[in-house]
C-alpha cells in the first residue's frame, strides 16, 4: 500500500440499524446509506482499501446468532477487502483489527457508518491515543435514535469527536480527490 493511500473505514453498517422497533434503529439512515454507498463506491473505482466493522456484540440488544447482526446488503465485503469483528464499542477490541492498524507505516483513515456514539466514538479516541490519524464524515456517519433531540445529541458527538479526529463532509473528500489533509 502506498504511504498516503486513503483507508475507507466503514463502521457497522448493519441491518440492525435499519430494522424499526429495535433500539438502534437510525433516523436518516436512507441519506446516511446513499452518502456511504457513494463513498465506497469512489473508494472502489480508485481501488483504495477498504475496510468493514461489524459489532458483535454478546448483548441482549444485539444479538449476533441474529441475521440483524448482517451487513446491509448493499454495504458486504468484496474479495480482497478485509473485515473485522468487535464486540465492544471500539474496533481496536478486535486483536486483529488493532494488530493490523499498529502494522501500517502512514495511516490515513476515513471512518463513515452507523453507530456514531459508540463504535465511531470509541475507535477515533481509542485511535487517537495509539498515535492513529482518522478523519471522519459528518455527512455520512449515525447515531441511533435517542429520547431527545437527534440533531442536537449528533451535532454534540461530532463536536466531541472533532478533539480527536479531523470531520470532513462528503463532498470535501470526493472534490478532493480523494487526497485527505491529517
Amino acid at each position: 500500500m502506498l504511504d498516503n493511500t486513503p483507508i475507507l473505514i466503514c463502521a457497522d453498517l448493519q441491518i440492525e440499524y435499519l430494522t424499526d422497533g429495535r433500539s438502534h434503529v437510525i433516523n436518516d439512515a436512507d441519506a446516511i446509506m446513499s452518502r456511504c454507498l457513494r463513498l465506497m463506491t469512489y473508494w472502489r473505482d480508485n481501488l483504495w482499501p477498504v475496510i468493514h466493522l461489524k459489532r458483535i456484540a454478546q448483548a441482549a440488544w444485539f444479538n449476533p446468532a441474529s441475521n440483524l447482526t448482517n451487513w446491509v446488503a448493499e454495504f458486504k465485503p468484496q474479495p480482497g477487502e478485509l473485515s473485522f469483528e468487535h464486540p465492544l464499542p471500539s474496533a481496536y477490541s478486535s486483536t486483529r483489527f488493532a494488530e493490523y492498524m499498529g502494522n501500517i507505516r502512514s495511516l490515513n483513515c476515513v471512518l463513515l457508518g452507523f453507530s456514531l456514539d459508540e463504535t465511531i466514538l470509541a475507535t477515533v479516541v481509542e485511535g487517537f491515543h495509539r498515535s492513529h490519524r482518522y478523519q471522519v464524515v459528518a455527512d455520512a456517519v449515525a447515531c441511533r435514535r435517542g429520547l431527545g433531540d437527534a440533531v442536537a445529541y449528533k451535532s454534540a458527538v461530532i463536536n466531541v469527536i472533532d478533539h480527536f479526529a479531523g470531520i470532513r463532509t462528503s463532498a470535501e473528500l470526493i472534490g478532493a480527490g480523494g487526497r485527505i489533509a491529517v
